[in-house]
C-alpha cells in the first residue's frame, strides 16, 4: 500500500508541477535523475495496470473488459505522453553530452513512449486509443465460417495444413479472408491517427516513429531489408521452383508460373509447411498432452541453468484452447506478457499436442524468459526490454532453432537416432521452408514495403488490396487462386497489421541475429556442427545467453550483437547454413526455369 501511495502521489505532484520549478538550479545530470525518479516508478505502475486491463480484454472479450482496457491506455497515455514530460526530455537531450549513456537510453525511450500517446492532443490520443481498442475488440470477437459454419483458427490450420482437396482448400482460404472487410474500416482510421501521434512528437509518419527504435530512418530500414533479401535471393528462387513443382505433383496440377496462394499450408504463406513428411512430429508429439508441450519447453530453460518462470506463470497463464461450448471468446494470437516489468510473466496460447505448438511453446516461453533476466533491481525498469523489438525475437526464434535440433528431440523420444550424412538436406529444407526463407521475403519483402506504403506514403485505401497482391508476387512469387478487389481487405487478415503496426521487419532482423547466435554458439561455444548442436542440458550456452539478455535496453542492439559475436550483423551465417541446400537445390532444379514473371530481382544463373 505504501508503494502505490508514493507511486501514485509522486505522479500526481509531477504533473501538476511545472517541471521548471524543480529543476531550474540543478545540474543537468541531478535534474535528469530526478525526473528519471518519477518516470521509472510511473512507469512500472502504469505498466501493470495497463497490462492488466489488456490481459482480460484479449483472453475474455467483452464489452466490459474492452472498455477497460481503452480506460487503462488513456490513462497510461496522458502519463507517459504528457505535455511537461516531453518539455523535460526534450530539453535533457539537447544537453546529452552532459549526461551518462544509461540516463540518455533512459530518457530516449521515454520520448518514444510519449510518442505513442503525446497529451500535447489529448482529444487525438483518445480516439486512437478507441480505435486501437474497437479494432482489437473486432479482431478477437470475429467468427470465421466455412460453409456457413463456425470454424476456429486452429481448425482452418489445420485443414490447409492436411487436406489434398484443392476445392476444399480455396473454400478454407477464402474463408480465412472473410475477416478483412470487416476490419478495413478501423484500419483505415488507424492509419491517420497513428501518423496524426508520430507527427505530434516530430516523426514523419508512424514508420518512421517505428524505425527511430533502432535508431534508424525510414530509407535506412528499407535498405536494410532490401540488402537482406538481395543476399537471401539465389536460395529463395531455388526453394520456389523446387516448391511449386513438389505442389504441382501432391496437387496433379500443371506447374505453375507462380504458386497460387491455396496451394500454401499457411493462410498467408508466410510459412511453408508440409514439404517433408519426415520431420513432421505431430504423430509423436500427439501421444503426449498439450500441458506436456508447455512443461517441456520450460523444462529447455532451466536444463541450461536459467532459472524456472515463477510459479504464477503457471496460474495466471492462460494456455490452452477455449472449450467449444464455452461462451468466452479470446484472442488466437500466441503471444507472452510482461505484466508488472517484475516477476508477473504471463503466456496467451492455444496449445494442442502437435509440431506447430511445440515450437510455439518453445518460442513464447523464450519471450517469458527474457522478461525474467532483466527483471532485476539493477535495470531502470523504462530499460526492462530488449535494446530493440527484433532482440527479443531473435531469443525467442533461437528457442525454437534449438529445439528443432535432432539430438533434443531425440532426447524427447520424438525422432529415432539422426544421421547427418542421409538427413541433412531434409533437415535443411524443413527450415528453410517452414521458419525461415519463405518467411524472410514475407517479412522483409511484403509486409515492410506495404506497411511503408501505408503510413509513409499515406497508401489510399482504394490501393491496398492491388499493392498488397503486387508486393506478394513481386517479392514471393504468389498469386491469389480467385481475383480479388478493393473489395477485400487481405492485408487487414493479419493480426499484426492491426495491434503491431509496422513490426515485422522486426521478425526479419531477428531472424538474422537468430543465426548470428547459432552460429557462435556451434563454433565457439559447443564446438558442433550447427545442424546438430545441442543447447539442452548445457550451462555454458545458458550462461552466454542469460549474458545477453539480463541486460536488457542498457546497451544500443548493435553494440550487443558485437560484443556478443564480434561481428557486425550480417546474413553471411545464415547462408552458410543453408549452402548444402543451395547445392543441392541447383542440382534438382537443372534444366527448369528458375524464378517467375515479374520477380523482384532479375534471375541469374
Amino acid at each position: 500500500m505504501q508503494k502505490w501511495t508514493f507511486v501514485t502521489v509522486g505522479i500526481v505532484w509531477m504533473m501538476a508541477t511545472p517541471i521548471s520549478s524543480y529543476g531550474g538550479a540543478l545540474p543537468v545530470q541531478e535534474r535528469a535523475d530526478l525526473f528519471l525518479r518519477w518516470m521509472n516508478a510511473g512507469h512500472l505502475a502504469m505498466a501493470r495496470v495497463e497490462n492488466e486491463a489488456q490481459w482480460k480484454a484479449v483472453t475474455d472479450v467483452t464489452p466490459e473488459h474492452q472498455a477497460a482496457a481503452a480506460a487503462a491506455s488513456e490513462a497510461a497515455a496522458a502519463f507517459r505522453g504528457n505535455a511537461a514530460v516531453i518539455r523535460e526530455v526534450r530539453f535533457l537531450l539537447q544537453h546529452r553530452q552532459e549526461l551518462r549513456p544509461i540516463t540518455v537510453r533512459q530518457l530516449e525511450r521515454v520520448l518514444l513512449g510519449a510518442a505513442e500517446g503525446p497529451m500535447t492532443n489529448p482529444r487525438l490520443v483518445a480516439e486512437r486509443v478507441r480505435a486501437e481498442t474497437a479494432q482489437a475488440a473486432k479482431m478477437n470477437s470475429y467468427t470465421f465460417r466455412l460453409h456457413g459454419r463456425p470454424i476456429t483458427a486452429n481448425q482452418i490450420d489445420h485443414l490447409l495444413q492436411t487436406s489434398m482437396d484443392l476445392k476444399e482448400r480455396l473454400d478454407v482460404w477464402l474463408a480465412s479472408k472473410e475477416i478483412g472487410p470487416v476490419l478495413k474500416p478501423g484500419l483505415v482510421r488507424l492509419q491517420r491517427l497513428r501518423n496524426a501521434v508520430a507527427k505530434e512528437v516530430g516523426f514523419h509518419d508512424y514508420f518512421a516513429l517505428s524505425a527511430a527504435r533502432y535508431g534508424m530512418t525510414t530509407e535506412e530500414i528499407l535498405q536494410m531489408q532490401e540488402q537482406f533479401l538481395r543476399d537471401l535471393w539465389p536460395l529463395y528462387v531455388q526453394l520456389h521452383t523446387w516448391a511449386k513443382y513438389q505442389l504441382a505433383k501432391k496437387f496433379h496440377q500443371p506447374v505453375p508460373d507462380l504458386i497460387p496462394a491455396h496451394w500454401i499450408n499457411n493462410r498467408w504463406a508466410q510459412e511453408w509447411t508440409g514439404f517433408v513428411p519426415a520431420m513432421n512430429l505431430d504423430a509423436a508429439i500427439g501421444r503426449h498432452s498439450a500441458q506436456w508441450v508447455v512443461r517441456t519447453a520450460e523444462r529447455y530453460f532451466t536444463s541450461m541453468g536459467l532459472p524456472p518462470l515463477p510459479p504464477s506463470f503457471w496460474e495466471k497463464s492462460d494456455l490452452y484452447p477455449v472449450p467449444p461450448d464455452s461462451k468466452r471468446k479470446k484472442n488466437p494470437h500466441a503471444s507472452c506478457w510482461h505484466i508488472d516489468l517484475e516477476h508477473d510473466i504471463r503466456a496467451l496460447m492455444n496449445v494442442e499436442p502437435n509440431t506447430q505448438w511445440f515450437f510455439t511453446a518453445h518460442h513464447e516461453l523464450g519471450h517469458g524468459h527474457y522478461d525474467l533476466s532483466y527483471a532485476r533491481p539493477e535495470i531502470p525498469p523504462l530499460l526492462r526490454g530488449a535494446p530493440c523489438p527484433a532482440f527479443h525475437e531473435a531469443m525467442a526464434m533461437l528457442a525454437e532453432l534449438g529445439a528443432s535440433q535432432p539430438d533434443y528431440l531425440r532426447s524427447l523420444g520424438l525422432i529415432q537416432d539422426w544421421d547427418e550424412e542421409n538427413n541433412l538436406i531434409p533437415l535443411l529444407l524443413e527450415q528453410a521452408l517452414s521458419q525461415v526463407v519463405p518467411f524472410m521475403f514475407w517479412a522483409s519483402g511484403v509486409m515492410t514495403h506495404w506497411e511503408a506504403d501505408l503510413y509513409a506514403r499515406n497508401l489510399p485505401p482504394d490501393q491496398w488490396n492491388h499493392r498488397w497482391w503486387q508486393y506478394k508476387r513481386m517479392f514471393q512469387g504468389i498469386e491469389p487462386p480467385v481475383p480479388r478487389g478493393e473489395e477485400y481487405c487481405d492485408p487487414a487478415t493479419k493480426t499484426h497489421i492491426n495491434d503491431a503496426p509496422c513490426y515485422y521487419y522486426s521478425y526479419a532482423i531477428a531472424t538474422v541475429i537468430k543465426f548470428q547466435l547459432h552460429d557462435y554458439i556451434a563454433r565457439e561455444i559447443l564446438h558442433q556442427s550447427p545442424y546438430r548442436c545441442t543447447y539442452a542440458g548445457n550451462k555454458k550456452v545458458g550462461a552466454f545467453l542469460r549474458s545477453i539478455m539480463e541486460k536488457g535496453a542498457t546497451e544500443d542492439w548493435r553494440t550487443l550483437i558485437r560484443e556478443a559475436t564480434g561481428q557486425e550483423l550480417s546474413t553471411k551465417p545464415m547462408m552458410n547454413y543453408f549452402r548444402p541446400l543451395l547445392e543441392w537445390l541447383k542440382k534438382q532444379n537443372a534444366g527448369r526455369r528458375i524464378g517467375w514473371s515479374g520477380a523482384w530481382l532479375p534471375i541469374k544463373d
